[in-house]
C-alpha cells in the first residue's frame, strides 16, 4: 500500500500539470491578442468577405428598390395619394412605412458597400441622397407626391451604381411583414 499512495500522487500531479499548461495556454493565447483585433485564423478570407459585401449590398438595395416601387412609385402613377382617392390614407401609410424602410436598406447597403473597394467608389457619391431621404418618409405619410420621385430617383442611382461596379441590384419586394418590422 505504500507503493501505490506516491504513485497516485504523481499520476494526478501529471494529470493537473497537463490541464493547468493546457489552460495556461489556451489563456495565454487570447490574452495576446487585442479585443479589437481580428483573429489570424479568420474562418472568411478578404475576399469572401468582400464577396459577402457585395451579396449584401445587393440584397438591401434590391429590397429597398422593390418596397419603394411596389409602395411607393407604383400608387404614385396610379394617382393613389391624391385626395379623395380610393383608401388613400392606407396608401399614403404604407408609403410611409414603405420610406422608412428604404431608407433603412440603403443605408445598410451604403455600409456593405464600404467592405468592397470597386463598390464603395461607384457608391460614395450617392450618401447624400440617401441622406436626404431620411425625412421624406413623413412627407410620404403626409401625402406629398414629389417625395416619391425623390425616392425612385436615389433607387436608380443606386441601382446605376451598381451596375457599374458588377453588382446589379433586382427589385426584391418585402413581405408586409418586413415592412412593418415585425
Amino acid at each position: 500500500m505504500v507503493t501505490s499512495a506516491p504513485f497516485r500522487r504523481t499520476a494526478v500531479a501529471v494529470v493537473l500539470s497537463g490541464a493547468l499548461l493546457t489552460g495556461g495556454t489556451a489563456c495565454g493565447s487570447a490574452s495576446t491578442q487585442s479585443a479589437g483585433a481580428p483573429s489570424s485564423a479568420s474562418p472568411t478570407s478578404t475576399v469572401e468577405k468582400q464577396k459577402l459585401a457585395k451579396t449584401r449590398f445587393v440584397a438591401n438595395a434590391g429590397l429597398a428598390a422593390g418596397a419603394t416601387y411596389e409602395w411607393i412609385v407604383k400608387p404614385y402613377k396610379a394617382g393613389k395619394f391624391k385626395k379623395g382617392a380610393h383608401h388613400r390614407t392606407f396608401t399614403v401609410i404604407k408609403a410611409g412605412l414603405a420610406g422608412a424602410f428604404a431608407y433603412n436598406r440603403l443605408k445598410a447597403a451604403l455600409k456593405n458597400a464600404q467592405a468592397d473597394p470597386t463598390l464603395a467608389k461607384a457608391v460614395a457619391p450617392l450618401t447624400a441622397g440617401v441622406n436626404s431621404l431620411k425625412k421624406l418618409p413623413s412627407k410620404l405619410r403626409d401625402g406629398d407626391g414629389n417625395a416619391a420621385g425623390t425616392f425612385d430617383e436615389v433607387i436608380k442611382s443606386v441601382k446605376d451604381a451598381g451596375k457599374s461596379a458588377g453588382a446589379e441590384v433586382k427589385n426584391k419586394v418585402p413581405s408586409s411583414k418586413e415592412l412593418s418590422g415585425s
